[in-house]
């Protein structure tokens, strides 16, 4: 079951990716989170988390927003590491086209394919929240499987060498969530960008579609 914060539509089309907000894990990461930390939860729309969604949340647990560390609240690189993320990147494919040897995808080609293979065009972009330097660099994953963004990050999409997979128009896409899911990790784009973890929540969930789910 899901539900989206009255301030972030779910438009259900366009290319706009979606954040995904997981409350089991808010509810669960409050618990771990005791001792203020240096910069309030509820700061930036709770750190893109939607403040007023996060703050609902907290009161109906009976906790003092200022009392609490936001990284573990967020289940964020730094924060208690058995808090789970809060934030997962969802995208969906738009389609997909062979790529052969040699040739180059997106703009300036800096990344042609070594052999022949298949890309899939992505929901997603720097005007989202996908920092232009992941191209290249992360991976995403679909139906469980990792595959690497090539090229560089447009602003509404991207492209993922998605090798001999024929995931199929509309299949999820997995920008960031829980490691423990199998999915990329925050820590990932951290490494590629030199974003700290606070920036990126911040900047996805101010852009992308919030949802949060159960």
């Amino acid at each position: 079951m899901t539900s989206t914060p009255p301030d972030r539509p779910d438009t259900g089309g366009g290319v706009t990716p979606v954040a995904r907000l997981s409350e089991q894990n808010l509810r669960a990461n409050a618990s771990l989170a005791s001792g203020g930390g240096l910069i309030d939860p509820l700061a930036a729309d709770a750190w893109g988390h939607g403040a007023a969604w996060v703050a609902s949340v907290l009161t109906s647990l009976e906790v003092d927003a200022e009392s609490i560390d936001a990284q573990t609240l967020f289940g964020l690189p730094g924060g208690d590491p058995r808090a789970r993320p809060v934030m997962a990147l969802h995208g969906r494919v738009l389609g997909t086209k062979p790529l052969l040897a040699g040739e180059g995808v997106s703009y300036g080609y800096t990344h042609r394919a070594s052999r022949d293979t298949t890309v899939a065009l992505v929901t997603g972009g720097y005007a989202q929240g996908v920092v232009r330097s992941l191209g290249n660099t992360v991976d995403v994953s679909i139906a469980g499987h990792r595959h690497r963004i090539v090229g560089r990050v447009a602003m509404d999409v991207c492209v993922v060498d998605v090798d001999d997979a024929r995931p199929r128009r509309g299949s999820d896409v997995v920008f960031f969530g829980d490691p423990d899911a199998g999915h990329p990790s925050l820590s990932e784009w951290t490494d590629a960008t030199g974003w700290s973890a606070a920036e990126i929540v911040a900047t996805v969930g101010s852009r992308a579609v919030r949802t949060v789910v159960a």
